[in-house]
């Protein structure tokens, strides 16, 4: 579970307000609206802002073992993550390039590449799709050629046209805002699953953010869910991100 954590808090990235509202479902499908009119409303309804800090309470679980965390978070769109948790001991910090923390728990650091994320998420993602992952947008690009529509109870579900010999995905689309209301990723030759539910949806300055994420991550060895809870988030004050890893301390590599 020690593992578990340490790589949680690394693919984590969240938001909110001081003013935020709970939004409601309407559920209203329109039956005669495009593949590209969805995929439209989507690009639209994506988050623009500068910075944001937030508060995140992170429910663990593994083998009917859970463990509860809460996190301080802040970001600069597309280019910073920095995460810290346990009053300042462990602290992360996430770029394009890069995957950063230290823990003075037992004086250890970790600094590399995406690798890491990916063995655990059972998937190859970069920065934007982690950021995408965690605003409620599709992962990867939807090109509207590429994708039928289906009615799928409350939701316009979006299939690739053509099957990829890699990765299946479908995309559940929220009706009323278009925010991803779910997004399955599936690994055809390791049969590895990525499913990402969007439970609740709050508003925060004018931008529609997600306020309850589940993330359950499925392959041959386990199945762990992460239970997210986004809250006191704050837009666009002026942030830093320091973090500098301690003399003496242990380069690790986790497996």
């Amino acid at each position: 579970m020690k593992k578990l954590f340490y790589v949680f808090v690394l693919i984590v990235v969240v938001f909110s307000c001081k003013t935020t509202k709970a939004l409601k479902n309407s559920n209203a499908l329109e039956e005669r609206i495009s593949v590209n009119k969805i995929i439209k409303n989507h690009n639209k309804a994506q988050s623009e802002f500068n910075t944001l800090q937030a508060k995140l309470k992170v429910i663990i679980t593994q083998q009917n073992r859970s463990e509860t965390h809460t996190l301080s978070l802040r970001m600069s769109k597309d280019n910073t993550i920095w995460i810290n948790a346990f009053l300042n001991m462990v602290r992360v910090k996430i770029t394009p390039d890069r995957v950063l923390f230290y823990n003075k728990l037992d004086n250890t650091y970790f600094d590399g590449e995406y690798a890491l994320i990916n063995s655990f998420l059972g998937t190859n993602l970069k920065f934007e799709n982690l950021q995408n992952l965690l605003l409620g947008q599709a992962l990867f690009e939807l090109g509207s050629n590429s994708f039928d529509k289906t009615p799928h109870a409350s939701s316009y579900m979006l299939t690739p046209k053509q099957s990829d010999e890699l990765i299946e995905v479908v995309y559940l689309i929220n009706p009323n805002y278009f925010k991803i209301d779910s997004q399955q990723l599936k690994e055809s030759a390791t049969h590895n699953r990525l499913d990402i539910k969007y439970e609740a949806y709050q508003k925060v300055d004018d931008l529609v953010i997600p306020e309850k994420i589940s993330i359950m991550v499925t392959n041959i060895e386990a199945q762990t869910t992460l239970n997210l809870n986004l809250k006191s988030v704050i837009l666009n004050q002026l942030l830093r991100f320091p973090f500098s890893i301690p003399k003496g301390y242990k380069s690790i590599e986790l497996k």
